[in-house]
């Protein structure tokens, strides 16, 4: 989970990667991203803009994506507990590409607005980290799972009441790190609403709390992709069994599943843990299930 111990985990992951700071630093944020993010295949043209979506404590600021021509499934992505920035807005826009309707959410939008990682870092590593991790432990400390919900709930107004938004179809949600723990939330608040959940090296899915995101599991209706990273499996190796048993129990369908290789924070290509192969994996593994569940 989003701790020091994972840093040092991703830091000396980040080492042994065939992209190092160097390389990063040398072609840009941009163009470092178009490497490590390939092009769907039959790529939709896409419209981006910058949004604020109401809520009911003021307004999100938020990155809106979406094919340019037709109505597709809305999606909610919820960025890690660094937040908004170009990594997730560019994960957004390649989901777009991929026909679908993505709202990347500013979660922090309360206290902060815009973004706590600058624009021009190609990479979160060990010196950035370590200058914007309390401010980062501080802004996730103002959120709780009923911001989650009320926020959740205003995202899916908001893009069921866009013209791009085919509103007949199922939504998804998709959260990293202490995200993941928000897609299982959403969805079991609006179980006829959200028909696919993914999380990625989600942190505290299973506590001993009465609101552990497992527990939630009997309310949830959509399909579900767990996807867990090694290092966290070592530390907490019954969680994916209690999930499993969540899971079967109600009778909700999900894959879950350890990523072998696969340090804590491996999805985002701006982490120093970002495991490509293992990443893409991921992400055709949310493909399947939103093109089963949503489209």
């Amino acid at each position: 989970m989003c701790d020091e111990q994972s840093s040092k985990d991703a830091e000396a992951y980040f080492l042994q990667k065939g992209i190092n700071r160097r390389d990063f630093g040398r072609v840009g944020i941009s163009a470092a991203l178009a490497m490590t993010l390939p092009i769907a295949a039959l790529a939709e043209d896409v419209v981006e803009s910058n949004v604020l979506v109401t809520t009911p404590d003021g307004e999100a600021d938020c990155y809106f994506v979406h094919p340019a021509k037709g109505q597709y499934p809305a999606v909610v992505l919820w960025p890690d507990i660094f937040g908004m920035r170009p990594a997730f807005r560019q994960m957004g826009k390649r989901l777009a590409q991929s026909g679908y309707a993505v709202l990347v959410v500013n979660p922090y939008y309360r206290t902060m607005k815009g973004q706590l990682v600058p624009d021009s870092a190609p990479v979160i590593d060990a010196s950035l980290r370590e200058q914007i991790w309390p401010k980062a432990r501080e802004l996730a400390g103002t959120l709780s799972p009923e911001t989650c919900v009320t926020d959740g709930r205003a995202f899916i107004r908001f893009l069921d009441s866009q013209q791009a938004v085919d509103s007949d179809k199922k939504a998804g949600t998709m959260g990293y790190c202490m995200t993941g723990s928000y897609t299982f939330r959403l969805a079991a608040d609006m179980p006829e609403r959200i028909g696919a959940g993914a999380s990625f090296h989600g942190g505290g899915l299973v506590t001993d709390k009465p609101d552990s995101p497992h527990r939630l599991v009997p309310k949830i209706q959509a399909g579900f992709l767990v996807a867990i990273a090694e290092n966290d499996d070592e530390r907490q190796p019954e969680a994916k069994t209690e999930l499993r048993q969540a899971f079967d129990n109600a009778g909700v369908e999900a894959e879950i599943e350890v990523y072998k290789g696969a340090m804590h924070g491996w999805c985002p290509p701006d982490s120093m843990a970002y495991n490509r192969d293992q990443a893409e994996r991921a992400w055709a593994r949310m493909l399947t299930l939103f093109n089963q569940r949503l489209a």
